[in-house]
Order: C-alpha cells, then structure tokens, then sequence
C-alpha cells in the first residue's frame, strides 16, 4: 500500500452511520481497517447517534438541530471525522453549517467541526494520499455513483483509482453510472411508484454491465439495489465498496449468488 502524506497518526472518529450499525456491521470493521492501513488511529464513540438526515429533509429543523449539537459535541475532539457514507457526510460537511447559520453559539462550532468531515474513500485518496491497497480480487466489478457523494462531495475517481489498484479486479463502467437509484432516504417511502420505476431502469443497467459485483460507497443505495436485483432473481453480488478495498468479503453479499 502507498501513502504520500506526512508521518503523523492522526486521531479519527468513525461515524459508523445507522445503516451499517443495523444491517451490515462489516463496512464498519472494513472501514476500520483502511483506517488504520492508512496509519490512523480509529475511535468510535459509543455516543453518536444518526446524523438527523431523515429529520432535515422532512423539513424538521428543531429535532435536526438537537442531533447535531449532539454529533458535534462527541467528536469535536478528533482531528477528523470520517463516515462510509456520502450521504451522512454531506449532512454533516453542508448541511450542520447551514443549520447553524447565525447562531452565535453554535455556528463556528458546526463550520470547524464540518471541516474535519470527510467521506471514507475521499479520506483515503485525498487526505491520506493512499494510492493503492494491498491483496486481489478474482472478478468484474462495476461502480454506482450515489447522489450526495458526487454532487455533494465530488466523490468519483477516488473509488475507481482504488479499485483499479486491486490485481486480478476488471472495473467495468456502468451506463448511467451517475443516475440516481430511486433510493433517496425517504423519497422511496414517499414515492414508491417513483422511485421503483428508477431503481428497475438502474438494475437493467446493472445486469447488461455482466459485472460479478456491483459496488458503491452508501448502503442505503447498496439495500435498494440489492432488494430490485434480488427481487428479480438477478445473480449479480452487492457489496459496499470498503469491504473489496479492505479485502474482507468472506462474510455473505448484501444480495446475490453470481460466483
């Protein structure tokens, strides 16, 4: 593995997001341990909670405001703030800073602590300088670009020149890598007809791709995904991209049998 970056060990506070901690503890682990590949040292506070994303995009301010007084108190004290998620990192990044806006006691408070805040794999490239991870992967993969890591956080190549890295792993680019999945928090329970009619145009795009395994950097993409595959008997494996790039997928994909 190549890092460029000076020979510091910066502490990092993992914001382990509520979908890993509920449904798939593994990005946690695989999260740590780039973390510390990438010569960090790695907490997580037993404190955190959800990032108030849910609550802020139905349009309640005050219980927002309430989690994320509690989010930036538990780590104000790391040197960075690190979640395997574009989507809770760019509530945390954007939005916090926006919410305080004009408080006098809590806006320089939310803009230091958004500063720290950066999405896993753009941590890694960006920040840590890593170049490449160590081990293989015998198979064809293919990449979704999920919404609030692009747009938000300008996340793209960083995940591709990391898995391009990887011997043996052929990376095959997905037609309309960068359309939504139709997931989008509650806009799925919201607009269920909508989002089920973008999420079946993005598994056709999925299986033409004849990808072993379809990666991305947010599991609440990844679970939309998995379900329209799985739904439709596709065999193509889901996993998040951290477990690849740490080399622990022993444990079961998110959905699929391909291999």
């Amino acid at each position: 593995m190549s890092l460029n970056v000076p020979t510091t060990t910066p502490r990092v506070g993992l914001f382990v997001t509520c979908l890993v901690d509920l449904f798939r503890p593994s990005v946690g682990f695989a999260t740590i341990k780039l973390l510390e590949s990438a010569g960090c040292t790695v907490d997580v506070p037993r404190a955190q909670t959800c990032c108030g994303q849910p609550a802020y995009n139905s349009g309640d301010r005050k219980d927002t405001a309430d989690i994320a007084r509690q989010v930036i108190e538990t780590f104000e004290g790391f040197d960075y703030v690190v979640a395997p998620s574009g989507s809770c990192a760019a509530m945390l990044k954007k939005h916090y800073p926006e919410l305080f806006a004009g408080d006098p006691h809590w806006e320089k408070r939310a803009a230091e602590f958004a500063a720290k805040v950066h999405e896993l794999v753009s941590f890694l490239t960006d920040i840590r300088g890593m170049t490449d991870v160590p081990g293989s992967f015998d198979g064809t993969v293919t990449y979704h670009d999920s919404c609030s890591g692009l747009r938000e956080l300008g996340v793209r190549s960083q995940p591709r020149a990391l898995l391009g890295s990887i011997d043996g792993l052929d990376l095959k680019e997905l037609k309309d890598a960068d359309v939504c999945c139709g997931f989008g928090g509650t806009f799925c329970v919201k607009y269920p007809d909508i989002s089920n009619a973008i999420v079946t145009k993005k598994a056709a795009n999925i299986e033409a791709s004849d990808a072993d395994l379809l990666l991305a950097g947010d599991l609440g993409c990844l679970m939309n995904m998995a379900g329209k595959l799985k739904r439709q008997g596709a065999k193509t494996e889901v996993r998040h991209v951290a477990e690849v790039l740490a080399g622990m997928t022993d444990t079961p994909p998110i959905a699929g049998s391909g291999r």
